[in-house]
């Protein structure tokens, strides 16, 4: 893999140190900056003062001693640490993973980890969409500004956004909800308005960050 013009640090944080030192290899190999926790004082600490120019992504191990991935997640979610996370555990226990998922993991997998399966999570994991979501939620103000206009849409209104969401024409919106291309013009004005949103691309951007993680 070609290496990244923009810095991309990925931080796995595992009470294992062999897992740790085996997984930092792997991920080296993909051309990935690495940052390996066993402490998780250390990491919440190192996430917190990032930058939000660095894209980054957190492996986190779902059982720890001290204290778990979940409890973790709790923390960051608490202090703004908007990371997309990612957990491991060698148990496979849906209960837990149900729980990981719950409170806005990005995905779950399975120790020992898979290279091809890695790999199209880390892809995921630094998609445009899931770090610009990242970099919205760590401005908790404005993250809940956007969730707030967005529930206060008509049903209606929520459908023309589908339809925007789409990349669907006013004619191809009309179609799809039976409105004339008129009503279809008066609703996307109205959404827009509601929103704040300066164009469409802006619109689409602003709901993207507000979905699950």
């Amino acid at each position: 893999m070609a290496k990244q013009s923009v810095e991309r640090i990925i931080f796995v944080l595992d009470d294992n140190q062999q897992f740790r030192e085996s997984t930092r290899w792997l991920l080296e190999s993909m051309d990935y900056q690495v940052e390996t926790f066993s402490d998780p004082d250390a990491a919440i600490t190192r996430m917190e003062g990032l930058s939000d120019k660095v894209e980054s992504v957190l492996l986190l191990d779902i059982r720890m001693p001290i204290m778990s991935g979940l409890d973790v997640h709790d923390i960051m979610n608490k202090k703004g640490i908007a990371l997309p996370v990612v957990y491991m555990t060698a148990h496979g226990d849906v209960p837990l993973a149900v729980t990981a998922m719950s409170k806005g993991a990005l995905t779950f997998l399975e120790k020992p980890l898979h290279e091809e399966s890695l790999q199209k999570v880390l892809q995921s994991a630094f998609s445009e969409t899931v770090q610009i979501r990242r970099s919205v939620k760590a401005n908790n103000e404005e993250f809940a500004r956007t969730r707030e206009r967005l529930g206060k849409l008509t049903r209606r209104e929520s459908q023309i956004v589908q339809g925007i969401l789409a990349d669907m024409s006013n004619q191809q919106i009309a179609s799809e909800f039976n409105i004339s291309v008129k009503t279809v013009e008066l609703y996307r004005s109205k959404v827009m308005s509601k929103l704040e949103a300066k164009n469409a691309a802006h619109l689409v951007r602003m709901v993207m960050t507000c979905a699950p993680a």
